[in-house]
């Protein structure tokens, strides 16, 4: 697959993902919020109170609040994850820098039907574990840094009052002119341990889960 039918395929999950789930997400940051303030001030008094308060005083529409700088979001994380996740793991592959028994290569294994290049070993023992957990890892640390200023504008303005910001640019310009360019970075360690282990638990689940199937089909066949 090219790397113009990767990236399109990012942004289009992104954006479809963003437009189902948005009003989760702005519940989300909002109770979050919400449950670093004093009992005094705190405004939902839970989750489903939260969807009840916001749809009450700023209409449906502002459970849809920052939904454009979400999809920005989605879509470069998105295109951040399986595009460099699947550059790291061919360059990884083609340095044959992780080596082991547990990878997928092809040919046949003595004892055992013949199976596609892409999952047999014997022939290309680097394509395993390790390699998929760096390549993981290295992909969310890029989709981190790509996608960071995108996260911290979109989680300030869902959960800005209603009238402090006129959109998600004037959020925005707010951010450089108090914090500067580091204020983008804000929150980065901990973005960058989320982002990073879910990209493991995914990336891995999914070769492991296309293997098995890929062999299940072999074996039928």
């Amino acid at each position: 697959t090219g790397l113009a039918a990767r990236v399109l395929a990012g942004c289009t999950t992104g954006a479809v993902a963003v437009a189902c789930a948005q009003p989760t997400d702005v519940v989300k940051v909002r109770v979050q919020a919400n449950g670093a303030m004093p009992d005094s001030g705190r405004r939902y008094s839970g989750t489903v109170d939260a969807y009840r308060t916001i749809a009450r005083e700023e209409g449906v529409r502002g459970l849809w609040r920052g939904t454009l700088p979400n999809i920005a979001r989605n879509a470069i994380i998105n295109c951040g994850e399986l595009v460099t996740y699947d550059l790291i793991k061919d360059a990884l592959l083609r340095a044959q820098l992780m080596t082991g028994e547990d990878g997928a290569g092809g040919g046949t294994q003595p004892g055992t039907v013949p199976v596609p290049a892409v999952l047999n070993p014997w022939l290309c023992p680097t394509d395993n574990i390790p390699c998929h957990f760096v390549a993981a890892f290295g992909a969310g640390f890029c989709a981190t840094v790509v996608a960071s200023p995108v996260d911290v504008v979109k989680t300030r303005y869902m959960n800005a009052g209603p009238g402090q910001y006129r959109n998600a640019l004037s959020c925005l310009l707010a951010l450089l002119m108090q914090d500067g360019i580091a204020g983008f970075y804000k929150g980065f360690v901990p973005s960058f341990l989320r982002l990073g282990s879910w990209n493991v638990v995914m990336f891995i689940s999914y070769e492991q889960l296309q293997r098995a199937a890929t062999l299940a089909w072999t074996a039928q066949s």
